[in-house]
């Protein structure tokens, strides 16, 4: 759980200074991670971590081969698994989008763009995503960092919920 608090917490400062989750911590949380499985203080075994690493992973890569999540966030939710286990890394997937699109809405308040991004999202919901190019335009200002969320969603299934 403490581990969980200080990687997301470093993660959502330099995202937010950087709009980067950095190597040098998706990297040492990995291998802290796979450290900590072969004490099992938590119950996380070594098979367990990998396993965590792997379906964080692949929770996050579609999103990234799309373009649409950076590979820093792909990375950290992958090293978060390895904390966390197989199954929390799924349930902090599921509260991260659920608190990444909280984040999108109040982002989009901040930059006076409500009704556009709604509009924007039931256009592609409707159509299929057949406006996707257009929300990707830098001149939309779509993007914000995502490791806030991932913050939010990894803290709630650490305490198990």
């Amino acid at each position: 759980m403490t581990a969980v608090a200080a990687v997301t917490a470093i993660a959502a400062v330099v995202d937010i200074r950087t709009r980067r989750v950095p190597n040098w911590l998706t990297f040492g949380a990995a291998a802290f991670g796979i450290a900590m499985a072969t004490v099992r203080p938590d119950g996380v075994g070594v098979a367990g971590a990998f396993e965590g690493l792997l379906v964080g992973l692949l929770l996050m890569l579609p999103g990234h081969v799309i373009g649409k999540t950076g590979a820093g966030d792909v990375k950290l939710l992958a090293a978060l698994g390895t904390l966390l286990g197989p199954k929390a890394i799924v349930m902090a997937f599921l509260y991260s989008a659920v608190a990444g699109g909280g984040l999108a809405v109040l982002v989009a308040i901040q930059r006076r763009r409500l009704r556009e991004t709604l509009e924007s999202t039931a256009a592609l919901v409707c159509t299929g995503g057949s406006n996707a190019g257009e929300l990707e335009k830098p001149s939309t200002n779509n993007r914000f960092a995502y490791a806030p969320a991932i913050a939010v969603g990894a803290l709630i299934a650490a305490f198990g919920f």
